[in-house]
């Protein structure tokens, strides 16, 4: 089981990275383009684990409502949001602004 998940992780790594600057994407999002049965929970833990890998860019990857749920994971309570705000996402009280303009859709933009 955890050679699957290693395995998971990479594919998943590999959608994270492919996100530009000022868009961002939904846990569940990348589990559906990546056909993911272990869905949206999957796409969270690797995130958790990515959070401190510097070409993994994990502040990009938010709830479907647009809320930085995956905060907590970083080094500071602020940390995601600064990132985010430093690639040009505006966020207020944990919340991305204009979601559906920033959102970015993997199936979408890298077809299947």
């Amino acid at each position: 089981m955890g050679t699957d998940k290693i395995n998971y992780f990479d594919l998943i790594y590999q959608v994270v990275r492919e996100i530009p600057r000022g868009r961002v994407t939904s846990y569940g999002a990348i589990a559906h383009y990546l056909g993911l049965k272990s869905g949206a929970r999957m796409v969270g833990y690797a995130m958790n684990a990515a959070h401190t890998m510097t070409d993994v860019p994990a502040q990009r990857v938010v709830n479907r409502q647009g809320l930085l749920t995956g905060k907590h994971h970083f080094e500071t309570s602020t940390q995601m949001q600064e990132l985010l705000e430093a690639d040009g996402i505006s966020v207020e009280n944990d919340q991305i602004k204009n979601f559906e303009t920033v959102f970015w859709d993997p199936e979408k933009e890298l077809g299947l």
